[in-house]
């Protein structure tokens, strides 16, 4: 049947388990396929169309193994390829980047929305295309978005570096700047899957250098409500009493993944399978 077919998941790398563990919490009874690109990370700073290609590569992979619906945990491969994707492929396919729009426009007060993220994802320009059409969809006055590019908290996270000295003094460099550009933004959406790592830090730099309550929005909790819904709407939610979700997990290069993967999983990823795409 349809809807007893797995999820299939891609990132550029292993941010994206950060989606996955979200979606085994909302839909614990789902199986899930994750492939991360490891062994071409980073997408951030690659031009728009290597990341298409690199996207059409990962959505042809996790076709070949019979998914009912493809998520794209990552921000840059959201803004680049997912309309075309949309229109290429027959399963539904949800990006990263509306949910989080959505979710951020819901809780601002200020009408005023910081997002950091990659600087391929701020080049891009999606979150501020994507925030003004969740706030007209809203009936909501236009929104002010401002957007700040933060690279390394991508390393930080990886590294297991997400709190003390060090990820505090590049969370206070970067949060400065974009509380000189913005300084009356209320909400600031996390617009890359390593930042939640770092959520903690974020908040308390936020509101020392905003000098108010700001805040945070995760991406990928908002990408596991919006595929609950995305897989009602399709009537293809699996069938079966809720269990701890089943996991298949592939990567283009396996160096570090079992210390890595588990910092962004939360818990020991289990086997692990190196592929080429």
């Amino acid at each position: 049947m349809a809807n007893q077919r797995p999820i299939g998941v891609f990132d550029s790398g292993v941010g994206g388990l950060t989606v996955v563990r979200a979606l085994g919490e909302r839909l614990p009874g789902e199986e899930l396929i994750y492939l991360g690109d490891t062994a071409r990370v980073p997408y951030g700073s690659k031009s728009a169309e290597t990341v298409a290609r690199y996207s059409r590569m990962s959505t042809r992979f996790l076709l070949e193994r019979d998914v009912k619906m493809i998520v794209i945990a990552c921000n840059t491969a959201s803004a680049y390829a997912l309309e075309e994707l949309k229109a290429a492929v027959a399963v539904p396919v949800l990006g990263a980047v509306e949910p989080g729009a959505r979710a951020a426009v819901a809780a601002t007060r200020s009408g005023k929305i910081g997002v950091i993220g990659t600087l391929g994802t701020v080049r891009s320009g999606a979150y501020p295309r994507a925030i003004a059409e969740a706030a007209k969809a809203a009936g909501r006055a236009p929104v002010q978005v401002t957007a700040h590019p933060c690279p390394l908290l991508v390393p930080l996270a990886e590294e297991g570096w997400t709190d003390g000295a060090v990820a505090e003094a590049v969370a206070r460099r970067y949060l400065d700047e974009l509380a000189a550009a913005a300084p009356e933004l209320d909400v600031l959406l996390l617009g890359c899957t390593h930042y939640p790592l770092l959520r903690g830090v974020l908040e308390r730099v936020a509101r020392e250098r905003f000098g108010h309550e700001v805040k945070l929005v995760d991406s990928a909790e908002a990408m596991a409500h919006a595929t609950f819904a995305l897989l009602a709407l399709h009537d293809l939610a699996r069938m079966s009493e809720p269990v701890r979700c089943a996991l298949r997990c592939y990567v283009t290069d396996d160096a570090r993944i079992e210390e890595v993967g588990a910092r962004f999983f939360g818990r020991p990823l289990g086997p692990v399978e190196r592929v080429d795409l």
